[in-house]
Formats: C-alpha cells, sequence, structure tokens
C-alpha cells in the first residue's frame, strides 16, 4: 500500500503569540496539480497516532474511496493549554478559533492546492476538540462546511450558541456520543454525564434543520469508541 507522507511544520499564530506545531498529511499521489479538501483536527497528534487516521486514509485512497484529501493535525502542548484553547470558558478560546479560520486556513490555501471555499474545508475533534471544531464552524460558518464530532463537551454555552445560529445551511454535521458517557472524568477533575447533553444537542441541531448524521456507539469516553469510528467518518464525509 502506498503511503503517505506526514509533514512537522511550526506556524506562528499572531493571535495566540505561539509557535503552533502543525502536523500536515499529503496522500501518496499527491501533486500540486490537483485540487484538494482540507480537514483540520484539533487534538492532532491524539489523531494521527491513537485514531490512526493517516493510515485510514492511506487505506481508503488506495482503494479510491474518498477524495483528494490532506489532513491538518493541530496538537495541543499540554492539559491546561488543552483547555485553554478547547474549552468555551477557556482564556484563549476566541484566539484559537480566530488562529484555525484566519491564520491556519489563509497558510494552508497558500501553501498547497486546495479548494478555497467552505464546502472544502472540514474540522474534526473528540471532546474538547469536537466542542472546540463546533464553535469554531459557528463562529466563522463561511470558513468551513462540515464538522465531525466524537462525543464533544456539550454545555449551555455550546446550546445557547447553537440556538442562536441562523445560517443553518452553511455546514454539515457528524456527531457521535457512546451510550456509556454518563460519568466522566473531564479536565477539571468532575465526573460529567456526556451523554444527555448530546442527545439535546442532536435534537436542537435536528429542529433547526441542519444536516446531519448521529449515531451512539457502545462504548465510553475514550479512542476505543472512535478509532473505529474514523473510517466511517471519513467515508461519510469524503466519500467519491
Amino acid at each position: 500500500m502506498n503511503k503517505g507522507t506526514i509533514q512537522d511544520i511550526t506556524l506562528f499564530s499572531e493571535s495566540l503569540q505561539e509557535e503552533m506545531q502543525l502536523l500536515i498529511y499529503l496522500p501518496a499521489n499527491f501533486s500540486p496539480l490537483y485540487k484538494y479538501s482540507v480537514l483540520i483536527a484539533s487534538d492532532g497528534k491524539d489523531y494521527f497516532q491513537l485514531g490512526r487516521i493517516s493510515r485510514i486514509a492511506d487505506e481508503l485512497y488506495e482503494e479510491e474511496a474518498i477524495e483528494n484529501l490532506i489532513i491538518v493535525g493541530v496538537p495541543y502542548k499540554n492539559v491546561k493549554d488543552r483547555r485553554d484553547k478547547y474549552h468555551p470558558d477557556g482564556s484563549q478560546h476566541a484566539a484559537y478559533k480566530r488562529f484555525l479560520a484566519q491564520e491556519l486556513v489563509p497558510y494552508i490555501d497558500e501553501k498547497y492546492p486546495t479548494y478555497q471555499v467552505g464546502m472544502g474545508r472540514s474540522l474534526i475533534g473528540d471532546s474538547l476538540a469536537a466542542t472546540v471544531s463546533l464553535m469554531t464552524a459557528l463562529a466563522y460558518p463561511n470558513t468551513f462546511g462540515r464538522v465531525i464530532m466524537h462525543s464533544p463537551l456539550v454545555n449551555k454555552e455550546v446550546l445557547e450558541k447553537v440556538k442562536k445560529h441562523e445560517d443553518v445551511h452553511a455546514f454539515s454535521l457528524y456527531h457521535v456520543i457512546g451510550t456509556e458517557e454518563k460519568a466522566v472524568k473531564t479536565g477539571d477533575g468532575l465526573l460529567t454525564d456526556f451523554i444527555t447533553p448530546n442527545r439535546e444537542l442532536n435534537n436542537l441541531i435536528k429542529n433547526k434543520g441542519f444536516l446531519t448524521f448521529y449515531d451512539e456507539l457502545r462504548g465510553d469516553h475514550t479512542w476505543k469508541l472512535w478509532q473505529p469510528d474514523i473510517k466511517r467518518s471519513l467515508l461519510q464525509n469524503f466519500s467519491l
């Protein structure tokens, strides 16, 4: 099987005032003569290492099952950094969303032959990384066309932002949650019910008229739940 390459580079963010690591997967057949869709993963290193997203993309390319796709992983530095950037109440949450939409997207568009439209760009994340992916699309709905969420943290602020969002046709949502996610230990040390607010979010999304795919999988809040779903999430969103 032909394997794609993963470039490990850094980009200085004006919004965050720090160097951001980027893991950029280019498929084996990458050529500047083709155009590519872009998938941006918060929790980027986890998606590559625990989710094995690049290996799954290699397999799907081999089968000619998905469109041309560049995957950009944005790793977090540590648990505090992750919460500061991804949590709706985090001190760097707004700046991180701005980084994704106003710095990372133009950088990728400049360096690679991409479809420079919303439908050519997608966001993916698990847990808090799923939350920030959704919140970024809500803040910049014309920049991103798809959001893939594996077990997002859903609180009142998230629900409120979705309730207020008018342009329901700007992006589609792929949304999965585990049936055992009833007492998840979160970064603040509390045990949090994930499944009830995720069901509430799904009902809200459907009632508002978003294009959405929702599924409840057997399992808890770990990569044992999310990793087997990576293949379907790529096929559902990027199949030829």
